[in-house]
């Protein structure tokens, strides 16, 4: 039985919290794609854990994750990350490995990410982690992958001050190393969870380009990255939040604006402690992108949706989500492809009773109240996908299971 999750906004829906809640039933966890660029928090009790690279499913004892082939890795980010678990009472030798196949990200492609984006007409917006760049050397075939690192030939090419710097890291990275479609093929995880990065309006392909992030965070990519075969996926989940976050540049049809929506950004980006995991940027938010949503479920044939960040939503008597684009003055229901149109629409937003009561320690969905469950039940109809969890407050324990995620869909 193998789960993928993915992001179905622009990321930073909460995706880490998940696959830690789900991680505690799987064999294996396997990151299949992004970078350094990535943030997951994660909440147990009094500690908080910042993950960028590692699995989220590491903070399991005896739980073992890779690190796969989708990715791309910045060794000293890497261990830098290894480190803050270690002192955070987690250990990790013998439980992590790296897809020998992964790429590399180099001191030089962070500076060259951030000229380049300097450089451009419209700026991206980018997080300056080099992962661009790296995405870049591989398509043009001139990348470094972390097997290439025991080829003294290809080590012969580099440049010496990238060779230095990698050699600082040969001795522990290589009991790291491993061939993850031979090792998935060997062991045979009867559980498999793998986790996405970003989320699916950030895909190279599907998202909105080229406001996006340079690798695959769609659901497509969860066999790639994982070295397996699409068949072998029994089950997708999409999470997103109750509303809409993005970083950085693009187009955000459902973006509060002042004018409109008065202090109503502040007030969702303080309760939702909307700032970024990796930069510290405050979030661009905004209304609940149904439009977008919809897309997400059907290009990424998702299975399952998780909504989070519900309980932000306790203190309001209202709230609305966007249930139609409107352009030029005319409506739609259909994610546009144009960057030109995206960005001259403007949401058509359906408004919903609040609940004004607090839902963080709500153990079960039939608990919860009425005015939550028909916002819930709204966005199961308009997007044809059943929400099977509900996130009500960031520690693993405020979660409402609402079906067994490990059975086939």
């Amino acid at each position: 039985m193998n789960i993928t999750v993915i992001g179905a906004q622009w990321g930073d829906e909460g995706k880490g919290k998940i696959v830690d809640y789900l991680a505690k039933d799987a064999d294996l966890i396997v990151r299949f794609s992004g970078g350094a660029n990535a943030g997951h928090t994660i909440v147990h009790g009094n500690v908080t854990y910042k993950l960028h690279l590692i699995p989220s499913g590491i903070l399991y004892p005896g739980k073992k994750v890779i690190l796969g082939t989708g990715m791309v890795i910045d060794p000293e980010a890497l261990f830098t990350e290894l480190k803050t678990l270690e002192e955070q009472g987690v250990p990790w030798e013998g439980r992590v490995f790296v897809s020998g196949r992964a790429h590399i990200v180099l001191p030089s492609y962070k500076k060259k990410d951030i000229e380049i984006d300097k450089k451009r007409k419209r700026p991206i917006g980018t997080t300056g982690r080099g992962i661009g760049v790296t995405y870049s050397k591989k398509s043009m075939r001139d990348g470094l992958r972390l097997v290439d690192l025991f080829n003294p030939d290809k080590m012969s090419l580099m440049e010496e001050a990238d060779r230095k710097f990698l050699e600082g890291f040969l001795v522990r990275l290589k009991p790291m190393l491993v061939d993850v479609t031979a090792y998935i093929q060997h062991n045979r995880p009867s559980r498999m969870l793998l986790e996405g990065a970003q989320g699916v309006l950030l895909d190279l392909d599907l998202g909105t380009y080229p406001y996006v992030s340079s690798g695959y965070s769609a659901a497509a990519g969860a066999a790639l990255g994982a070295g397996i075969g699409p068949r072998t996926i029994d089950g997708i989940l999409g999470v997103f939040k109750a509303y809409s976050t993005r970083v950085g540049n693009g187009p955000f049809p459902t973006e509060f604006i002042q004018e409109r929506d008065g202090k109503l950004e502040h007030l969702i980006r303080e309760i939702g402690h909307e700032y970024g995991v990796t930069t510290g940027r405050p979030r661009r938010c905004g209304y609940l992108d149904l439009v977008a949503l919809k897309y997400a479920c059907f290009s990424n044939g998702i299975d399952g949706l998780v909504l989070t960040h519900l309980d932000v939503y306790d203190t309001m008597t209202s709230l609305n989500a966007c249930v139609a684009y409107s352009i030029d003055g005319e409506e739609t229901t259909d994610f546009p492809m144009g960057l030109p149109e995206l960005e001259r629409a403007q949401p058509v937003l359906k408004e919903f009773v609040g609940w004004h009561e607090p839902i963080t320690q709500v153990a079960h969905f039939d608990n919860l109240p009425q005015a939550a469950k028909d916002y819930i039940a709204f966005i199961e109809d308009y997007t044809g996908t059943k929400i099977t969890i509900v996130s009500v407050g960031s520690d693993r324990n405020q979660t409402i299971l609402r079906r067994e995620p490990w059975t086939k869909y």
